[in-house]
């Protein structure tokens, strides 16, 4: 029985904001069986999770951290530094890597500073990148992340960025597409979690043309 996967996922840091874009297709082997499945997850009021891979992972994963988010708030009385939500994340996915969730993870917060980590399907927790990406268009999206990013970069040129190396990866990749605008983006910084709407991305997208 095929399971769903999803790609592809991207993270840029800018200097007080985090921006975090997927597609919207989920496959099962070489059928698109879904065209606007949702990539990018809000798990916490200053916290976002991306994935490539096994949907039904991902879904079970995010529910994991909402609880153990909303937990840790109540204890201690304020949000956990999303790098502390990473590295347990880390922990469980290394914990099952011989019957392993499925999954290539970007996790972004915002805590006295804007967070990026990308966490692999057996833990490995690595945030010290200003751009990330997963999925089997990740290739075609370093590509456009590795050319277009610079230093401070502005969130209007981040979110661009991130919106042109989608863009790609779902011209170039099989596997990555999704039903117009095909795309989700996500702004975190001291506000919270931002979703832009489709409108702002067929925007966004037709002035990149």
């Amino acid at each position: 029985m095929e399971a769903k996967k999803g790609t592809t996922t991207v993270g840029i840091v800018g200097k007080d904001f985090v921006v975090v874009a997927a597609d919207k297709m989920a496959s099962m082997g070489d059928l698109a069986a879904d065209l606007n499945i949702q990539k990018v997850h809000q798990i916490a009021p200053h916290m976002a999770i991306t994935t490539a891979g096994m949907v039904g992972d991902l879904q079970l994963l995010t529910r994991f951290l909402r609880a153990k988010i909303k937990r840790l708030t109540i204890e201690e009385g304020e949000e956990p530094h999303p790098r502390r939500i990473a590295i347990y994340l880390g922990t469980i996915l290394n914990s099952t890597k011989y019957f392993p969730y499925l999954v290539q993870l970007l996790l972004a917060g915002y805590k006295n500073g804007p967070y990026l980590a990308s966490i692999d399907a057996a833990g490995g927790v690595t945030d010290t990148e200003p751009i990330s990406a997963t999925g089997s268009g990740s290739p075609v999206a370093y590509g456009v992340l590795e050319a277009g990013y610079k230093e401070g970069i502005t969130k209007k040129k981040a979110i661009e960025l991130a919106v042109q190396a989608i863009e790609a990866a779902r011209i170039r990749n099989t596997f990555t597409g999704g039903r117009e605008p095909g795309i989700d983006v996500a702004v975190i910084d001291k506000d919270g979690v931002t979703f832009l709407t489709k409108e702002e991305i067929a925007k966004i997208k037709k002035s990149l043309k």
